[in-house]
């Protein structure tokens, strides 16, 4: 690549640094809306940008819409994990931090790491990701004012109220939206249906598997799937005294794990093959959320075996 473009991203702006070919570095800070992508690319004219390798942070989901419009422009993108950023930068022995320096340490990294590209999902995947996304949210709210109204004033009730029918009749059109999304597009459709023979996998939980995990298969293997939704293993062991609990990594799309909790519960206690997976590690002395963890990345795999096979889900195969 001719050009090397690090993007520091954060909610509101995204602070640019692009790398020329004779070393030197360009700074620009542009909004994060569609409004800034289209003074992003102007700038960008400016230098004869013709091969563009970006890179950029995994900052929460604001990075998504300008990831998606880079890689739409005909660019090269890679989406990384901060934690490599923030060694990458103790390793070159960076002292100053600014959202300015990060931007130019995110281009340092892409030009010498070299990191894969990222594969931006299908439009499809994109709405129903947005959908899913909205859905959540409104949960959230929903949540909130249901927890309000029994300790609040007389006086403000009745507001509560109003505002708990709207979020209801609100959810009701997003759940509405995202079965219509999903049974518009065959592959969905069709994955819709191998995920709902998988035990504990619901309404609920399906379309947001299918937001991140549908379509074209976008993980080699299973365990990329689950390190995508921060339910890897992590260890902590240092040589013969430091012997940490292996804890998830956490470090994933929170909405993935969120969905999978209450999937796993009633797979552990509602159905034979669970039973017989907390029955084994208990045996072995895990204890009872290290059980849930590990069941709700077994889910993961499962749900990645049959969308990768086009083959429902067979419990005669998880009883051992």
């Amino acid at each position: 690549m001719n050009h090397v473009l690090g993007i520091d991203v954060a909610k509101a702006k995204l602070d640019i640094a692009l790398r020329l070919p004779n070393g030197k570095f360009r700074s620009k800070v542009i909004t994060n809306n569609p409004q800034g992508f289209k003074a992003l690319s102007a700038w960008m004219a400016k230098y004869a940008v013709d091969s563009l390798h970006v890179c950029m942070e995994a900052t929460g989901t604001y990075w998504e819409a300008v990831a998606e419009f880079l890689v739409d422009s005909g660019h090269t993108v890679s989406v990384v994990n901060p934690l490599q950023i923030k060694a990458y930068g103790a390793a070159t022995m960076v002292r100053t931090k600014t959202d300015k320096v990060d931007a130019r340490l995110i281009a340092a990294f892409c030009e010498t790491q070299h990191p894969k590209p990222w594969q931006a999902p299908a439009p499809a995947i994109r709405e129903l990701r947005a959908l899913v996304a909205r859905r959540n949210a409104l949960d959230a709210m929903r949540t909130q004012e249901r927890n309000r109204l029994p300790v609040t004033r007389e006086a403000l009730r009745p507001g509560i109220e109003a505002h708990l029918d709207y979020l209801e009749q609100a959810i009701a059109e997003v759940e509405a939206a995202i079965r219509q999304k999903i049974d518009d597009d065959p592959t969905l459709k069709e994955q819709r249906e191998l995920l709902d023979s998988v035990p504990g996998l619901g309404n609920k939980t399906i379309p947001i598997l299918l937001s991140f995990y549908g379509g074209p298969q976008r993980f080699k293997k299973a365990r990329e799937a689950a390190a995508f939704a921060g339910l890897d293993p992590r260890q902590h062991e240092s040589g013969s005294s430091v012997r940490g609990k292996p804890r998830l990594s956490k470090v994933g799309h929170t909405l993935l794990r969120k969905a999978l909790y209450m999937p796993a519960m009633v797979v552990l206690f509602k159905t034979a093959w669970g039973q017989v997976f907390r029955e084994r590690l208990a045996a072995n002395g895990k204890p009872p959320m290290v059980i849930i963890g590990a069941m709700m990345r077994k889910l993961v795999h499962v749900a990645f075996g049959v969308l990768k096979s086009g083959k429902p889900f067979n419990p005669e195969l998880h009883h051992v």
